[in-house]
């Protein structure tokens, strides 16, 4: 190895700690921030915690019922990612592995212009359409379904884009042994495609999770009850109009950052895997 190199080497590693670094630091100090009482972060912003006290923790979990909208953004999540992913890799497998060459490339190219749709766009009619919607004489605004089914639908292209570049890859020969034993399109979809496509659908699941978890705007839209808030829209109750309780904030940050750190530790092989997937043939 060369001298030069070995300069070049060490100016990007270089770049890529500081970059690091920069990216960790308002994590750290929300951290910190987390300790401290409202007068210390106000009076010394960037001193580390005299003591580690978890009242903030308490009062955010508790007092400012943040587990409530926890449960509520777990429940939205999982369920908005879980039909996201039924439908969106029903769609993939019917676009990639059946014989309708122009059916299914008019159906995939209407189904990517959702990602040409600026996403603000729509929140006008969506938010008339759910208002004007009644499901077994209920109106559906103002619950967490409305919320669901909005988050699928943004969702659907991006997630139909991944899956259907993954099945793509997936050899034909496997479908024929298939249809020799007998199986069906249901058989196939759910017996060979689907365990196949465990990277793509993992990869998906996590971005789609991230997505809906922090998301503001929605949920603030179609949300008007108290109990049925989000994370996100709940820690807004930290200001009361005349102050911001950011002691208490922080604390409920990092709550809220604590299950998607959980969620991308034990899934990030899967995500690299997924994200990589159909990029290299043969």
């Amino acid at each position: 190895m060369t001298a030069r190199m070995k300069n070049s080497q060490w100016w990007m590693h270089s770049f890529l700690f500081v970059y690091v670094v920069a990216l960790l630091f308002p994590l750290l100090w929300l951290f910190m921030s987390s300790f401290k009482t409202n007068r210390q972060i106000t009076e010394n912003t960037w001193s580390f915690p005299t003591s580690f006290n978890f009242d903030n923790y308490v009062a955010a979990w508790g007092t400012a019922n943040i587990g409530k909208y926890a449960l509520n953004s777990v429940y939205v999540t999982v369920a908005a990612c879980l039909l996201t992913l039924l439908f969106a890799a029903m769609t993939s497998f019917a676009i990639s592995r059946m014989k309708y060459e122009k059916m299914n490339k008019i159906v995939y190219q209407f189904i990517l212009l959702g990602l040409l749709v600026p996403a603000g766009a729509l929140f006008i009619p969506l938010y008339r359409l759910i208002q004007g919607i009644e499901l077994f004489g209920h109106k559906l605004y103002d619950t967490h379904l409305s919320l669901i089914l909005v988050y699928s639908t943004y969702a659907l292209p991006i997630t139909v884009f991944i899956i259907y570049a993954f099945m793509l890859s997936i050899p034909s020969e496997l479908e024929e042994a298939g249809i020799m034993d007998g199986l069906g399109a249901s058989g196939l979809f759910f017996r060979i495609i689907v365990p196949i496509s465990v990277p793509a659908l993992v990869t998906v699941f996590i971005l789609n999770f991230i997505g809906n978890w922090n998301e503001y705007i929605l949920s603030q839209l179609f949300i008007t009850s108290e109990s049925l808030r989000t994370l996100p829209t709940g820690m807004a109750t930290f200001n009361d109009g005349y102050r911001t309780n950011f002691a208490s904030l922080s604390a409920a940050v990092i709550i809220s950052i604590i299950p998607v750190l959980i969620v991308y530790v034990f899934l990030q092989r899967q995500i690299i895997e997924g994200m990589t997937a159909g990029s290299v043939k043969g």
